[in-house]
């Protein structure tokens, strides 16, 4: 099993939450999230580099919420069409007129 240990993020990122108590193995999905949409391309390489490509790909599918330039690039970069991703459905499924 794979050793996780802190990474350094933007700390503005985590505003509403202790930063020093996040579990970085336990918390993936809620740092994957806040780093894909708010974070810096630094952040976004922190998080590669910490979970690795195929781990950062399961994980991003299976988010709720993504905004539309973030799906977007997480598309192209992990080689998955829209349809995979999870707020991709979410989003088609709520509103009433198609945005993508």
């Amino acid at each position: 099993m794979k050793e996780y240990i802190k990474i350094d993020l933007t700390k503005s990122l985590f505003w509403d939450v202790d930063y020093g108590k996040l579990d970085f193995k336990i918390h993936a999905p809620f740092i994957t999230e806040r780093v894909l949409n708010r974070g810096s391309l630094e952040d976004f390489r922190a998080i590669l580099k910490y979970y690795g490509k195929e781990e950062l790909k399961k994980i991003a599918l299976n988010i709720r919420y993504l905004d539309k330039k973030s799906l977007h690039f997480c598309s192209a970069f992990f080689n998955e069409p829209l349809e995979n991703f999870r707020c991709y459905i979410q989003k088609q499924l709520n509103q009433t007129h198609w945005d993508y």
